[in-house]
């Protein structure tokens, strides 16, 4: 990760020095001010870092036992019940300290309880989280658990490489999660609308207007429209008029959408440990970004029912990856 090759690149600076060096170096340190909880505490005794759960054990525990795995230190990861946390009489630690959360609902309760805390957010989206990172610069690290929408719009031109306009659909109060999208996909020769549903009764006459005009249709992570309520009946009026749905997540592609771009535990995991590691050795987090691996989930069924070639799941990643690459280089 990029945040890393800094880090690392300053720790070899400090050991490639000569032994004179090392000791004005080390003797320096020690007249500084003290550092940090983490710092102070690196390889010298047990750290117990408290993780706040979304309320789904098994997907908690898992993700947690990927980063446990990865982890390089004293550091335990110690899970809280959800019901039981916070305590009304015992914040969650004083300021120095690391908490984990996994899930939006966690970082919600994590940040209420002490927003002077240091939390590592797992598992949120980058719309939800990033007003907390720009409030608090340092304090909060955070996992994306969602996936760049131009992927996903690239996601579903690797299957219909003929496709040239994408219909969205929002809400007025979450039009704007496709604003970066809008501006990203003229590089790639493609264009988007957004088509407003604010009301049930608007939503599938609105989903007509705008599956007449894309080549297929393309999912945030909305819940204001892609909810349990609207799934079926969006993806019913939808496969009515051929139209796949890409997106927003592999849940939803087991429901029925042909695919989605998804980010796999085990790079989560990394990133989290990453992330750790890096407060641990300098008291504050590195700046959040998507990781560079992403896989594809397909729904094999829809595309045999509407006809349409599906490559394999491991050409589609790759080909997103060669075409944001080709822009890259474009722009360069």
């Amino acid at each position: 990760m990029t945040f890393l090759a800094g880090f690392h690149t300053r720790l070899a600076q400090r050991l490639d020095t000569s032994i004179p060096g090392l000791f004005v170096w080390l003797l320096s340190l020690m007249l500084m001010a003290p550092a940090p909880a983490y710092s102070q505490a690196q390889y010298s005794e047990q750290v117990v870092v408290p993780v706040v759960g979304s309320g789904n054990g098994a997907l908690d525990e898992h993700l947690l036992r990927l980063i446990r795995g990865r982890l390089q230190g004293p550091i335990t990861l110690e899970r809280l019940s959800p019901d039981s946390w916070p305590a009304q009489d015992e914040p969650p630690g004083d300021n120095s300290e690391l908490i984990i959360t996994i899930g939006p609902s966690a970082f919600s309760r994590a940040w209420q309880a002490n927003p002077k805390a240091n939390i590592l957010a797992l598992l949120v989206d980058k719309s939800f989280i990033d007003e907390y990172v720009e409030r608090a610069p340092g304090q909060i690290g955070a996992v994306y658990y969602d996936v760049p929408l131009v992927r996903q719009a690239l996601t579903g031109k690797a299957i219909l490489p003929q496709a040239r306009k994408i219909a969205l659909l929002a809400t007025t109060q979450t039009a704007t999660l496709y604003d970066t999208l809008l501006d990203e996909l003229p590089d790639y020769g493609m264009e988007a609308r957004v088509f407003i549903a604010d009301t049930e009764d608007q939503l599938i006459p609105t989903l007509n207007r705008a599956l007449g005009y894309g080549d297929f249709l393309l999912a945030a992570r909305d819940d204001r429209i892609y909810n349990a309520r609207n799934i079926k009946p969006i993806l019913l009026t939808a496969y009515r008029r051929n139209t796949i749905l890409i997106g927003p997540s592999q849940g939803y592609v087991k429901a029925g959408a042909l695919a989605s771009g998804y980010t796999p535990f085990v790079v989560l995991a990394e990133q989290a440990t990453a992330h750790i590691q890096y407060f641990w050795a300098e008291g504050e987090f590195a700046s959040s970004e998507y990781p560079d691996t992403f896989s594809v989930e397909v729904n094999e069924q829809v595309a045999r029912s509407l006809n349409i070639p599906l490559p394999d799941r491991d050409w589609i990643s790759n080909r997103v990856d060669e075409l944001l690459k080709e822009n890259r280089e474009a722009s360069e």
